[in-house]
């Protein structure tokens, strides 16, 4: 079974110090885990279109898209099926909207700096994505 997911990483860069909005969501332990907000692309839907969706429905946040900052694939089981998921992220910038963690699916949203994200995301493979911001953001400058 195949699925495919697009999200990203949305930056306000409008203060000193850029910041980026991420969610926080309890993991099956109750833990709380802090991620890229992403969810799945819908039926007629482009991958930044939905991540533009995603980080909107997640975050409270409006952005848009500055470039592709990467694709993360996986394996997992659900229900007895194997599934492989694709998950396209973009470089977002905000736009407007007001920071929410109002997604039931999120349990808290915050602004981090761009210099703790590594420190803050749960994952490995984002941390490897977000480090491709400082020569993307030169690069769209």
């Amino acid at each position: 079974m195949e699925e495919t997911s697009a999200g990203g990483l949305v930056l306000d860069s409008a203060h000193d110090a850029a910041k980026a909005a991420l969610i926080g969501r309890l993991d099956r332990r109750g833990r709380l885990r802090w991620s890229l907000p992403k969810g799945h692309v819908e039926a007629g839907e482009t991958a930044e279109d939905a991540a533009i969706r995603e980080v909107a429905e997640e975050t409270g946040i409006q952005g848009r898209v500055l470039a592709p900052l990467g694709t993360i694939d996986f394996w997992f089981v659900a229900d007895g099926r194997r599934v492989h998921k694709t998950v396209h992220h973009f470089l977002l910038l905000a736009q407007g909207g007001e920071l929410s963690d109002e997604d039931v699916e999120v349990e808290q949203v915050e602004w981090v700096p761009l210099t703790q994200l590594a420190a803050r995301l749960a994952y490995d493979d984002e941390r490897r994505l977000v480090e491709r911001v400082p020569a993307l953001l030169a690069d769209t400058g």
